[in-house]
Formats: structure tokens, sequence, C-alpha cells
């Protein structure tokens, strides 16, 4: 009995050895023609199955194990097969789940494109149609990019500013300070329409050191604060007659102890009247540097030191001009024209104002607008780039 259970299962095991090998060579020709049914596959598994399940106690089956390990040993090609011949459901199945990935990829991709938020070069002049989108916060910006970015603002505002100058009137030192002076809480436009009968009776240091009080406060009357501001011009031209010889010092330590003059004023009589570099804080340069992120300080000698730094001392004068115009011109304080603004790609606040081109434009002021500047008698090379000079005060 023993034996005859051995041959049966030798028998059993060969024949499963022969369907397995036959399988797959069935399945090698039928995987190109795709046409196969994938349903022989699993009938193979149950001969093998069944010949694994006829093991006999015998030491001559167990010893015949090998071979039903080697039929099982080629089922992987079975297997290999069976992707060549899956349904036609499967692999559309398969197709509609690639574009997931895709598509996933797709909705992560935009998000480097966002940093990319203006052109890689800005023009000097208007741009037809800015971005409209707000340029990125330059948050983490190294302090070469920032470096970088603020000395480009200011070529750029050279070039849309070449004739850029002090918007006072002044024919020496001493006429300059005082029209600093005045130019506080007012336009250099109505300073400039006032000190033309200021300086007719009052034209020296020695001069106004000794004037009435009363009259000088009846002149400066439409600059604001006349009473103020009187009693500053007369103070300080009895400090230039008593402690300079009624002469404007020439240092930054001297300006600033007469009366009326801090480090603005100082600077501005320093940079135009002896060429001497000097940055001008006033309001309109106080705000643009802190929407261009150049810095955060508010106090006027931090934002100073801060500014003066990220620019070669040569530039300090220059650079003031140019800020201070495009503040005067372009980016208002309470609604800034972005849409006619040159630097508006280098620009961190650009969308604060109003971005339609057509309606930026008609924000501007001055002669970007087509208007009068603000001097009565403007340098030469402003007129000569178009520019106008301003009416005298009561003219029409």
């Amino acid at each position: 009995m023993g034996e005859q259970i051995s041959d049966g299962g030798r028998k059993t095991a060969k024949a499963a050895k022969t369907a397995a090998a036959g399988g797959s060579a069935s399945a090698k020709k039928a995987a190109p023609a795709r046409k196969t049914p994938a349903r022989k596959a699993p009938a193979k598994k149950a001969t093998v199955k069944k010949a694994t399940a006829k093991k006999p106690s015998a030491k001559k089956a167990t010893a015949k194990k090998p071979s039903a390990k080697k039929a099982t040993a080629k089922k992987p090609a079975a297997k290999k097969a069976a992707p060549a011949r899956e349904p036609a459901a499967k692999k559309a199945s398969a197709r509609k789940a690639a574009p997931a990935k895709s598509s996933a990829a797709l909705k992560k991709a935009p998000a480097p494109r966002k940093q990319v938020v203006a052109p890689k070069k800005a023009t000097a002049s208007v741009p037809a149609a800015p971005a409209k989108t707000v340029a990125a916060h330059p948050q983490g910006e190294s302090r070469t990019a920032l470096v970088r970015r603020a000395r480009r603002i200011n070529r750029e505002l050279a070039e849309v500013y070449p004739y850029a100058h002090p918007e006072l009137d002044f024919e020496n030192p001493f006429q300059l300070v005082v029209a600093t002076v005045l130019s506080a809480q007012t336009t250099d436009l109505r300073v400039n329409q006032t000190t033309p009968a200021l300086f007719a009776k009052y034209p020296t240091p020695e001069d106004l050191a000794a004037a009435d009080p009363e009259e000088v406060e009846e002149i400066l009357r439409p600059t604001g604060f006349f009473r103020a501001k009187t009693k500053s011009v007369i103070g300080l031209s009895k400090a230039l007659v008593e402690q300079f010889d009624g002469e404007v010092p020439g240092r930054l330590e001297d300006l600033v102890k007469l009366p009326g003059v801090g480090r603005k004023t100082a600077f501005v009589v320093l940079g135009n009247a002896f060429g001497r570099p000097g940055i001008t804080v006033d309001t309109h340069f106080q705000r643009l540097v802190r929407r261009w992120k150049w810095t955060d300080e508010t106090d006027p000698d931090k934002i100073e030191a801060a500014v003066g730094a990220l620019f070669p001392k040569s530039d300090w004068t220059d650079l003031s001009h140019h800020v201070i115009w495009h503040g005067r011109r372009i980016c208002h304080a309470r609604k800034p024209a972005c849409g006619a603004c040159p630097i508006a790609p280098l620009c961190p606040a650009y969308g604060e104002g109003e971005t339609d081109p057509e309606k930026a434009k008609k924000l501007l002021k001055y002669e970007k607008a087509g208007q009068p500047g603000q001097r009565l008698k403007p340098p030469q090379a402003y007129l000569d780039a178009g520019g106008k000079a301003a009416p005298p005060l009561g003219a029409g």
C-alpha cells in the first residue's frame, strides 16, 4: 500500500509539474494576444494544492516535497504573466488614478510662482500695465539684498527725476536756512510765495534780528504757525549775528544750536548751500523708506542712520531729493498712484494705492500732471526738462 501511495504521489507531482510548465508556456504565448482570460491561473494553483494535500505520511512522499516546491516556485511566472492579461477595467482604473497624482503636483506647483511678482528689470518710464499683485514682503531679506534693492530704487528715481533739486527758493545760505525753518507744517510752494516779501524787507541777518515781531508775523501769516515761526527766524538771526558774525556756519554741530534748526534743516543747508552730504528726513522721506522696508524705525534720527548705512555718503543729498520728489508727485500719503509708479516692481507696498494706470495718472501732481512746480525761480535744468515755475502769491 505504501508503494502505491508513493507512486501515486510521484505521478501526481509530475503531473503538477508538467501542468505548471505547460501553463507557463501557454501564458507566454497568450500574453501578446491579450485574449486569453486570467481564469486558468487559479485552476493550476488548485492542482498544486491537491498535490500538496495528498502528501502521505510515508518517508518517500516526504522526500519528494522538493518537486512540489519547484512547482510552487514556478508560480511567479504565472503571476508575472497575469498582469499582462489584466482586464481592461483594471487598466482604465489605473489610468484614472494616475491623473490624481499629477493634479496633486499641479496644486503644489503654484506655490513657488507666487514669489515672482515683479519684472526682473524696472524701467524709468511709467509702466503701461503694472502687475496687479502686491509685491512680496521682503521678510528675511538679507542685508546684501536690501542694499542692492535700495540702491536700485535710487537709480531708477534718478532717471525719473534727473532735474530734482531743493524746492525752496534761495540765493544764499541765510535765505535757505530761514526758508527751511518756515517750511515746517506747510508746503514749499507757500513758503516760496511768502519769502520774497520777507527778504525784500529784511535781506540780512542783522536786519531780521532787529525787526519788529508784529511786522514779521504779518508777513509770515500765510505759512501757518506764524507766531512761533517769527520767534524762530528772529532768534536764529540774532544768534548768527552774535555768535557767527552774521554768517551761516557750515558745520552740523553749529547749525543745530540755532533756534528752530534741527538735524533735518541743518542737512538741507549743508547739502544744498555748502555741498556737504546729508540726509533730509522730512515727512515724505519717512513715509517712503518705511513703505519700501528700508527701515522700520520711526524716530527721524534713527531713520537717518539706518538709511545712511545703505548708501555711500556722496549719494545722501541727491537721494533725499529723489525720495522727497517721488513722495510729493506719485507716492502720496493718503492715496499713492501705484499704477503710475515707475518703481512699482521694487516696492513691497505696491497695491496700497490706486493700481489702475488710467486712474493713477489722475493722482499725479506738479510737472508729472502737467502742472507748475513749487519754485517761483526753479533751476534752468528743471525748466529745460519741461517743468513749470510756480505763480507768485495772489496770482490767479
